[in-house]
């Protein structure tokens, strides 16, 4: 399983959000942003982790940084996800998960097999990483990045 450090290149995606529009590393370039992975739309980890960053959201956008949801569920699930939790930022669909590989957020979990490692990435304007998180616990994760965006 591939993971990314601190200082690592952020590796390229370009993945379609709930809407069917293309957001890729490269448009977001010379911004810092938060991408995360998440295994499955309205579970209750996923459910408690995006509601977190969610209700969050004024203070990552106060420093101009980002929230990008990514899991393997389509538009329609992200859609119907984004709706019944008020969700306000974009959750892009990995379906071939080629992105969750990238980053080393599909592998072997420990007891439960191979799927989505819960991981989360801050990535700065340069397109280096600035902080990588594996195995993450989604209560509370929000505000550990908010944390890390402030050290």
């Amino acid at each position: 399983m591939t993971t990314l450090a601190a200082g690592a290149s952020a590796p390229a995606f370009s993945l379609p959000d709930q809407d069917g529009k293309t957001v890729s590393s490269s448009d977001l370039r010379g911004s810092r942003y938060v991408l995360y992975f998440y295994p499955a739309d309205d579970t209750p980890g996923c459910t408690t982790e995006a509601c977190a960053f969610n209700e969050n959201l004024a203070a990552f956008e106060g420093a101009k940084v980002p929230v990008i949801g990514v899991s393997p569920d389509g538009a329609e699930s992200h859609q119907r996800f984004r709706s019944k939790f008020g969700l306000r930022f974009a959750l892009l669909s990995d379906v071939e998960k080629r992105t969750l590989e990238a980053y080393g957020a599909w592998g072997e979990r420990p007891g439960r097999g191979v799927g989505v490692i819960r991981s989360t990435f801050l990535i700065g304007t340069t397109g280096k990483i600035e902080k990588a998180w594996y195995f993450v616990k989604a209560d509370g994760h929000a505000q550990e990045v908010l944390a890390a965006l402030a050290a």
